[in-house]
């Protein structure tokens, strides 16, 4: 999940006042974290409400700075060995946050964590780690994406219109985009930006994993005041939009009912257990496109009661796959037409003929509007 902008520029505040200790004026603060001055007075005075001990204090020829107290009236930070464990533990739920701030100030801790703990007992913590495993099938990797997490984070928070080179799934080469950045989204261990694209003067979805490049430039922008990434997000089977008002109903077979009641798939979704075991589920989207590969993933144990196009959809998908598989099976280096009896030495020399390319289907979605491109 990726950070909230002000957090983060929070969590910067703090820790660059904790190493500055004689403080920090407040414009020399708004310099370091690339803010106005009016941002950095409103984030003082909300950590200090929420009970961090900061101060203004006044040096010599009127200078006012801030500055972190630490002083013996504040608790010291102590753990037990069940809490370091515990913290220990948990380090993998954050590699998703790889490349980020938070990550990074977590690696840190994790590093003070080590140091601090005797040899034998931090075997003990390794040995235990492994007994928490975190899949990553399909994850974003944002290690290298730091500079332009930063750049797209700086302009959410300021508001400040940014200029990105994308490169969609289907392009060859990376397109200059200038947009208004609203908010990040994490889908399915990805980070997508939603923003709006003054080209295609819409909103639309940009993978985190496609920027090549983002810069936050010195214009402003407003931020419709209704925009809400909840409600955005509320007609979608995870992140693609569509103008349509589709009314889905699906059977699920008795074996695959109790996975399906488990988890809460959409916020939309009724399930009812039916007497023979099996369970109908209705939902209500804007867009068909997701749901259908969900439900394509429960093969023979699921079936579309409505709408009749959607039915008709996953029929053609199921078609097509049937046909594929009918097909006898070639190698992408082998020759189709190649002959049994050829010899040995001929048969294994490599073909100079050219490689014939995978057929590559194009599913758009039924009424959409906003793409994952």
């Amino acid at each position: 999940m990726a950070a909230d902008p002000q957090i983060v520029r929070q969590w910067l505040m703090l820790k660059t006042l904790a190493s500055r200790r004689q403080g920090l004026a407040v414009r020399d603060l708004a310099d370091e974290l690339h803010v106005n001055e009016k941002t950095v007075r409103r984030d003082l005075q909300l950590l200090r409400g929420v009970g961090f001990a900061l101060e203004e204090t006044v040096g010599e020829r009127g200078r006012k700075t801030w500055q972190l107290a630490l002083n013996s009236s504040q608790p010291e930070l102590g753990f037990c060995f069940d809490e370091l464990l515990a913290l220990y533990l948990g380090r993998r739920f954050l590699d998703p946050l790889a490349g980020t701030l938070v990550w990074q100030a977590a690696q840190n801790a994790f590093k003070k964590i080590r140091a601090c703990v005797a040899p034998s007992a931090l075997k003990y913590l390794e040995k235990m780690s492994d007994r928490v495993h975190l899949t990553t099938v399909g994850a974003g990797d944002y290690s290298l994406k730091g500079e332009i997490l930063d750049q797209v984070q700086r302009g959410i928070e300021d508001s400040k219109a940014t200029l990105i080179e994308y490169r969609s799934q289907r392009s060859t080469e990376p397109v200059t985009y200038e947009v208004f950045p609203y908010t990040l989204t994490n889908h399915r261990g990805s980070l997508y930006l939603v923003a709006h694209s003054r080209e295609h003067d819409q909103v639309r979805l940009f993978k985190i994993d496609r920027l090549e490049s983002a810069e936050v430039t010195e214009f402003p922008f407003h931020r419709p005041e209704d925009f809400n990434a909840a409600e955005y997000f509320r007609g979608s089977f995870g992140i693609y939009q569509g103008d349509a008002d589709v009314a889905v109903r699906v059977r699920f077979s008795p074996d695959v009912a109790r996975y399906v009641q488990e988890s809460r798939w959409h916020s939309s979704q009724q399930l009812a257990k039916q007497r023979d075991g099996s369970l109908v589920g209705e939902f209500q989207l804007s867009s068909t496109e997701e749901i259908k590969h969900w439900l394509l993933s429960f093969g023979p144990k699921v079936v579309v009661l409505q709408p009749a196009e959607l039915r008709a959809e996953i029929s053609a998908e199921l078609h097509a796959m049937l046909a594929s598989y009918e097909q006898p099976a070639v190698e992408a280096s082998a020759s189709p037409e190649r002959s049994p009896r050829v010899p040995v030495a001929a048969r294994t020399a490599p073909s100079r003929g050219k490689q014939r390319k995978p057929n590559e289907k194009s599913n758009s979605s039924r009424g959409s509007r906003t793409r994952n491109r």
